[in-house]
């Protein structure tokens, strides 16, 4: 509960939260209130934006694996699988597919089966 006090030992108060303790005219300790703001951040969830899954560069995988998976999870055909699988090797990463964030995060999860690396973003 904020604002409430606890007893260490006899004669002393502590608050249970951050803050400072005033003692008011009448020799009653109140606790002061710290102001809380809300503040907008980046984090926040827009749900007109849709979410895209991105497939980054790895030391690991041949660029045909690579193409390979995209015509296998997507059913791109091969020119649009293997010019992703350069955006991947020339540039680090490429969007792979866009949507919903529930299919999306099966995307991920299904390049994760394949041994992709990949994550999902708010675009």
């Amino acid at each position: 509960m904020p604002g409430t006090l606890t007893p260490l030992r006899r004669g002393t108060l502590t608050p249970l939260r951050r803050g400072t303790l005033t003692l008011s005219r009448g020799g009653t300790l109140t606790p002061q209130r710290q102001e809380q703001r809300d503040v907008a951040t980046e984090n926040e969830v827009d749900p007109d934006r849709p979410w895209v899954t991105i497939v980054w560069d790895d030391p690991i995988n041949l660029m045909s694996y690579v193409t390979h998976v995209f015509m296998k999870v997507f059913g791109y055909p091969k020119p649009k699988a293997e010019k992703l699988m350069l955006d991947v090797h020339q540039r680090g990463r490429a969007v792979v597919s866009s949507g919903a964030r529930e299919r999306m995060e099966l995307d991920v999860a299904t390049l994760h089966g394949y041994g992709l690396w990949a994550t999902l973003a708010q675009d």
